[in-house]
């Protein structure tokens, strides 16, 4: 099922309080009648996104990071032990499998190093563009490669030329990333070179109908909470309904009621809950702490900053304060996952570095050869690199960038083969 709502692109000006630091916060903001709590705004006025208030924050404290699937302190170890078992958990037909789907468990796809993190599983999409616009493939851009009946099974159609592969996000740390306050993206992308600066999109928050917030996950941002990624990805991928998509998909656009025996919405243990609670409470992914002290790389992180990379891909932000109200108003920033630096190496805003792949989803037609800066915390976890994976070495991967990167590109072609080897090496350690 593909979702195209009301998107709102990037605001072209905001007061340069916003682009300081971690952006300021919104302030003290009444929740029901007598509790006060900080509160997210991204309601959007004459085009621009206004904040309603600021807020000062407590002291900032680094995320703890490791590979250890041990719970960050959102989740008790017990309840994260919970949490990710369901995680884990493989899903037959009796629990709703299918009847198209991609996998049978979210950890089949989340599991380098450990569950959780990225892998090499792709899933594929497609359409057609007349010119002027994106046009669905039917039954939905996303082809699915399984199916619970050969009859079925969903293939491309003739007629639709626009084809890619899009290789699994890591999922570790998004906690995190799901507390930075939206203002603090919107401020990020105002601080960019026009020429290379990122567009935001707000998307609605599923489990908080009416709402909408600045999007964050998903190679499209067409996600802003992990509770409705995890409801988008429980359907998309596994072909198990829930109450936030209550509809079966179809394959290639035709009805598959004929093989589903189970009462929609399948999710009746409410799993997509346990799936978000797991993915607050992982750590974000660590560096190789023995590579990043090497001269090489530390050379190499300064050059990266140097020839442009990290304007885009940038190295630290902060999360919201704790006990600012998000989601519009579904989730309150935890002490575990608030007042918080990340180190992402992402703006987690779209941007068209030649290599789009050519599909709209929240965005609108604008989009459609935009992609989310895809975060390098982890990436020496992934040997195949960029959207569709067909990246296979670190310096392939960069030398593809053009357009909105082709700057830091022919800088990083201009440098050294030291230095070059130096900035490799660097990214070796993230």
């Amino acid at each position: 099922m593909e979702k195209h709502c009301r998107f709102v692109t990037r605001s072209l000006c905001l007061p340069l309080a916003l682009i300081i630091g971690s952006c300021a916060q919104p302030d003290a903001g009444k929740i029901g009648n007598d509790s006060a709590a900080p509160v997210e705004s991204t309601q959007v006025v004459n085009g621009i996104v206004q904040q309603e208030a600021t807020s000062v924050s407590a002291a900032v404290t680094e995320a703890p990071t490791g590979y250890d699937n041990q719970t960050n302190g959102f989740a008790s170890p017990t309840d994260f032990a919970s949490a990710l078992g369901t995680f884990e958990e493989v899903d037959d037909i009796a629990k709703g499998l299918g009847p198209v789907y991609n996998a049978q468990s979210c950890r089949e796809c989340h599991q380098n190093p450990v569950t959780g993190a990225a892998s090499q599983i792709s899933e594929f999409r497609a359409g057609h563009f007349n010119g002027i616009s994106f046009v669905d493939h039917p039954g939905g851009s996303l082809i699915n490669d399984r199916a619970i009946d050969a009859s079925i099974q969903e293939r491309i159609l003739a007629g639709n030329e626009v084809r890619t592969f899009r290789i699994t996000t890591n999922a570790l740390g998004d906690g995190f990333v799901e507390c930075i306050d939206s203002n603090t993206l919107v401020a990020i992308s105002n601080s960019q070179p026009a020429a290379q600066r990122g567009t935001f999109i707000q998307v609605p928050v599923a489990e908080q109908p009416g709402a909408i917030r600045v999007g964050r996950f998903g190679w499209k941002n067409q996600n802003s909470s992990l509770l409705s990624f995890s409801g988008d990805a429980y359907l998309n991928e596994m072909g198990i309904t829930n109450r936030l998509n209550p509809t079966e998909n179809t394959s290639n656009g035709n009805s598959v009621a004929a093989f589903d025996h189970v009462a929609d919405p399948e999710d009746t243990d409410n799993d997509i809950d346990q799936f978000a609670l797991f993915m607050r409470s992982t750590k974000a992914p660590p560096r190789d702490a023995a590579v990043a002290a090497t001269a090489s790389a530390q050379r190499g992180q300064a050059l990266f900053g140097q020839i442009g990379c990290a304007t885009c891909h940038v190295p630290s932000i902060n999360t919201a304060p704790a006990g600012t109200v998000i989601n519009g108003g579904a989730f309150v920033v935890p002490a575990a996952l608030g007042d918080k630096t990340i180190h992402p190496y992402s703006d987690f805003l779209l941007h068209d570095v030649g290599t789009g792949d050519g599909i709209v989803q929240n965005g609108g037609q604008g989009t459609r050869n935009m992609l989310r800066t895809p975060p390098l915390w982890g990436v020496r976890a992934r040997p195949r690199l960029m959207h569709d994976a067909s990246s296979v070495s670190r310096t392939d991967a960069i030398l593809r960038h053009a357009n909105q990167a082709a700057t830091a590109r022919n800088n990083f072609a201009n440098l050294s083969s030291q230095s070059q080897i130096d900035i490799i090496t660097f990214l070796a350690s993230l």
